[in-house]
């Protein structure tokens, strides 16, 4: 049955299956959602101590760097914005599916991907933007517990060059290393959304 089956032709994630652990830790409800449709990240950033950017926004302007080609605008994931050296925690416990350093200007910087099962349906979360102490004794296949900390938020000279975040995306098909495309050209945003779902679906209505 296809209403089974997600976009990799494998079982369904049923996202109501697990109490999922909170990624970040936000110590207050008087964070700022951020309205980048402007361009104008640093602007946004510096709002509030703490932020969220949201999941499926077109941001224009803000991803001039050569990785992004001046066509790829639509975020993909979700952002929560903090201190440096903010504590990042597995949502479920999984397996490190890959880590590393992604270095272009831009980029995610330092990133660990984890991979979770549901059942018989896998899926597979990244966190971006971390810092280098993050990737540092991380390996595939390691075992993770839900609520452990995989990493930390990384400062600019270590996460592609952003203000302190952390990028958030969900894939329901395997990355084939420590990367998914977290923002994407107009015309494959609707492919995108398939592949790489909400995650307030594991992350609760930050927003």
């Amino acid at each position: 049955n296809s209403l089974n089956m997600d976009a990799d032709g494998g079982p369904k994630v049923d996202w109501t299956a697990v109490e999922w652990h909170p990624a970040v830790t936000i110590p207050t409800e008087d964070y700022k959602v951020l309205d980048l449709t402007k361009g104008d990240w640093e602007a946004e950033a510096g709002l509030a101590e703490w932020t969220v950017g949201k999941y499926d926004e077109v941001r224009e302007g803000v991803y001039n760097t050569p990785l992004f080609g001046g066509v790829r605008n639509v975020h993909i994931g979700l952002d929560v914005g903090g201190p440096v050296g903010t504590a990042v925690m597995a949502i479920a416990g999984g397996t490190v599916h890959s880590a590393g350093y992604n270095p272009a200007a831009g980029d995610y910087g330092h990133v660990v991907v984890i991979e979770h099962c549901v059942g018989d349906a896998k899926f597979w979360f990244l966190y971006g933007h971390l810092s280098a102490a993050s990737t540092a004794r991380k390996a595939s296949g390691q075992p993770v517990a839900a609520g452990e900390v995989i990493g930390w938020f990384g400062g600019k000279d270590e996460n592609g060059g952003w203000a302190p975040h952390v990028h958030l995306q969900l894939a329901v098909v395997e990355p084939t290393t420590h990367d998914m495309p977290g923002v994407v050209a107009k015309e494959d945003r609707e492919i995108a959304l398939t592949t790489y779902p909400d995650p307030r679906l594991v992350l609760g209505p930050l927003y």
